[in-house]
């Protein structure tokens, strides 16, 4: 009984009684001056009839201007916070229908079972309203997202739905992305030009016109399928894993979530929308190994050839030349060939690797093209990150640098644009780095340093 009291005073919104409280005393004031100064009239002293009708009058604008406005901020908030939205089901819709033909035979006939039956099936409909509603009432939610995921892969979501009350459980609630039903765009007064002959324009005048809103296009949405609770028992929290796939690269966001249920009868869904911003980052799908056969072991050879030196891992036996010094050499290579040979490794000091996305302009490749090289660009950066190379990463409209998840967001968000800051390959800085390059540009349009440096991969030939 102590918890329980206890756990009922700390649900206590004090600030709210102690207003209600002050209201009353108040009133009662104001009441007690009012009659007074109804005594005073009577006993025909005007000074005091005047002063107490004033003091209640001031006391009564008190009581409105400071209490109620507060009592009925608090009362909306929390009304809009639990507002329930209703909609009929196929069998409501039906079982109404029965209630109806009921009724219509109870006029009819003036029988007063009817009448009954008609009474009680209206009042099942009602306590299914009022029986959901304290399903869904005071239910907090919380969906945890992660930051990214990638194309096509699955990603788990947990779902958290956490009953406060004591003592009244729920059933059968669904947690589900809302439905907006309002209009997608409405209707304004936009800036135009009146014009008259329109051939000729021997008349122009300031106008306007009434057209739709254009409104942005909104962000795709996380939660693709509903998550189903049975039962969520009173002071505890119900917890479901959501495997997720997302099939395009981009972000999605969502800034709310709905609970609803059919709860007991099926007659209405009752639904109740949660203010929860979520966003995730889908970055690109990668390539199976397939897929990038043709492609990796050439980048792998060119850059170990481009590194090559002196190292601890062979490279290659090659001849011997006069630049080169005596402990090098390979005696059994040279026993068994009776020529001079020596060993050449790489230089793992100096495994530098830099991935470049030189962005498309719209038109200038397809999308299948596009979207293959986008993927292209993630999954070397992805292989060349798991190997032992000082990877870092370039693209248009991107400043560069080492970190993988930047540049795989770089790459999730990235669509062709018209080159305004000017091209990337041409602003690269020097370097011993070895470059990928990803390019919409035709063969043979790479600015000449690059050539000894880089592999190109061209996007029309994907």
């Amino acid at each position: 009984m102590s918890f329980l009291a206890t756990s009922f005073l700390s649900r206590i919104d004090r600030e709210a009684w102690l207003r209600f409280f002050l209201a009353l005393a108040g009133l009662a004031l104001a009441f007690a001056a009012a009659i007074f100064s109804s005594a005073a009239s009577e006993a025909g002293n005007l000074i005091a009839t005047a002063a107490f009708s004033s003091l209640a009058l001031l006391l009564a604008g008190l009581v409105g201007a400071l209490t109620i406005p507060f009592l009925f901020r608090r009362v909306a908030a929390a009304r809009m916070r639990d507002a329930l939205h209703y909609e009929f089901t196929r069998e409501g819709l039906a079982y109404l229908g029965v209630v109806v033909l009921i009724f219509v035979a109870a006029l009819n006939t003036g029988n007063n079972l009817l009448f009954i039956v008609v009474g009680a099936m209206f009042s099942s409909i009602v306590a299914s309203g009022i029986a959901s509603a304290a399903v869904l009432r005071k239910l907090e939610l919380d969906v945890a997202v992660p930051q990214n995921a990638f194309t096509g892969r699955p990603v788990s979501v947990r779902v958290k739905l956490t009953n406060p009350r004591l003592w009244i459980p729920s059933f059968s609630v669904k947690v589900l992305t809302p439905v907006d039903k309002r209009k997608a765009s409405g209707w304004e007064w936009q800036k135009s030009q009146f014009v008259f002959p329109k051939r000729r324009q021997w008349v122009q005048l300031p106008d306007y016109t009434l057209r739709r809103k254009s409104e942005p296009p909104k962000p795709q949405e996380i939660l693709t399928r509903p998550v189903y609770f049975t039962f969520v028992a009173p002071r505890s929290t119900a917890e479901a894993d959501v495997e997720l796939v997302f099939p395009h690269r981009g972000q999605y966001a969502q800034d709310g979530f709905s609970l609803s249920t059919r709860f007991p009868f099926s007659f209405l869904i009752k639904s109740r929308k949660v203010r929860l911003d979520r966003e995730l980052v889908v970055y690109p799908a990668l390539m199976s190994p397939d897929e990038v056969l043709g492609v990796l072991p050439l980048i792998t050879g060119e850059f170990v050839s481009f590194v090559r030196g002196r190292g601890s891992e062979l490279y290659r036996i090659r001849e011997h030349t006069p630049q080169d010094t005596a402990r090098f050499v390979d005696w059994k290579a040279t026993a068994k060939t009776g020529a001079l040979k020596v060993r050449e490794f790489t230089r793992e000091d100096e495994r530098r690797l830099r991935v470049v996305f030189d962005n498309a302009e719209p038109g200038q490749v397809s999308h299948a093209s596009y979207e293959r090289a986008v993927s292209l660009a993630a999954t070397m950066a992805c292989h060349f990150a798991g190997e032992r190379v000082e990877l870092s990463f370039a693209g248009s409209e991107y400043h560069g640098g080492q970190d993988l998840n930047s540049f795989l967001r770089h790459l999730a968000l990235i669509s062709p644009q018209p080159n305004h800051s000017g091209w990337v390959l041409e602003s690269l800085p020097v370097s011993d780095d070895f470059n990928v390059i990803l390019t919409a540009r035709k063969p043979g349009t790479i600015p000449g340093p690059l050539w000894e440096s880089s592999y190109v991969i061209y996007m029309q030939e994907n």
